[in-house]
């Protein structure tokens, strides 16, 4: 099961509290999916959910009647009195989401209709997809209501509610009470930082060796050039100890070199010196071009 179905399961099993909320869900499952959800419908879990709506607030499994219809338009705003007739609209009347709570329930209707979410352990991508301008902007403003960065972008002939950014993938998913997926999703994140904070680690470190061997490398490429060309009596006597010390611990450290001295010399005590003697040794090649 992808981490988008796990979401939507774990919604369509979630009931809002108050009557309200749950008119606001059935709302906007109706304006989402452009219609009653239909018993053949594809999308089992919105119909699910449906059902259920259906159930608390009507105590009936699916419409039968004109009169039972009638009531549904009705309770979420899309009916028409005067000419008696439903009005199925892509945008969900401001009334019914005046409340948080009923917003949030707004939000997890209109994903459980058009929405899908990424695996988190390859991105962090959250999207609804919208019939229309109006439903996909009335869609931002709310989610944005509760401080996100919901963004519009469009996709053929619809418009696409998106957020990016793994920790706003987690708000939303507080916001929409999908607190299991939430859980799953954190233990993600955190494992995938782990390992980049390990890597990240394993790269300096390969790094910093890497620059410590070609740097004895080269220290060794300038004694032995010395030592072939004009020999070690050539160096000061400070600087001739410290060649034939790097010629007896080619692969030690700096900081262990300097404690072989008499007396002993600091790190950069030693890192100067042999810089000094590849300073000579440049020198001595120049000589000789």
């Amino acid at each position: 099961m992808s981490f988008s179905s796990e979401v939507k399961t774990e919604l369509a099993k979630h009931l809002g509290k108050s009557r309200h909320c749950q008119i606001a869900e059935l709302a906007a499952l109706i304006a989402f999916e452009g219609r009653i959800p239909a018993a053949e419908s594809e999308n089992r879990l919105l119909m699910q959910k449906y059902q259920l709506l259906l159930a608390e607030l009507f105590h009936i499994e699916e419409i039968h009647t004109e009169e039972e219809a009638r009531s549904v338009f009705s309770t979420v705003k899309m009916y028409n009195d005067a000419t008696g007739e439903a009005e199925p609209e892509d945008t969900v009347k401001g009334l019914l989401i005046q409340q948080s709570c009923c917003k949030r329930a707004y939000i997890r209707g209109a994903f459980l209709a058009g929405g899908s979410i990424s695996d988190p352990n390859k991105s962090y991508h959250f999207e609804i997809v919208c019939r229309s301008i109006p439903q996909a902007g009335q869609l931002r403003d709310v989610i944005n209501s509760f401080d996100m960065d919901a963004k519009i972008v469009a996709r053929k002939k619809y418009q696409v509610v998106y957020l990016k950014e793994g920790s706003q993938i987690v708000d939303i998913l507080n916001i929409m009470e999908a607190h299991v997926a939430l859980m799953n999703l954190e233990n993600v994140r955190i494992l995938k930082e782990m390992r980049n904070s390990v890597n990240r680690k394993v790269n300096c470190e390969t790094a910093n060796i890497s620059k410590t061997v070609n740097a004895a490398v080269k220290q060794l490429a300038d004694i032995e050039y010395i030592r072939e060309t004009a020999g070690l009596s050539y160096l000061p006597e400070n600087l001739k100890e410290m060649a034939q010390l790097r010629l007896e611990y080619p692969d030690a450290p700096l900081a262990e070199l300097g404690t072989y001295l008499n007396p002993p010399v600091g790190k950069s005590g030693v890192n100067h010196r042999l810089r000094r003697i590849s300073e000579m040794a440049d020198s001595l090649r120049q000589q000789t071009v």
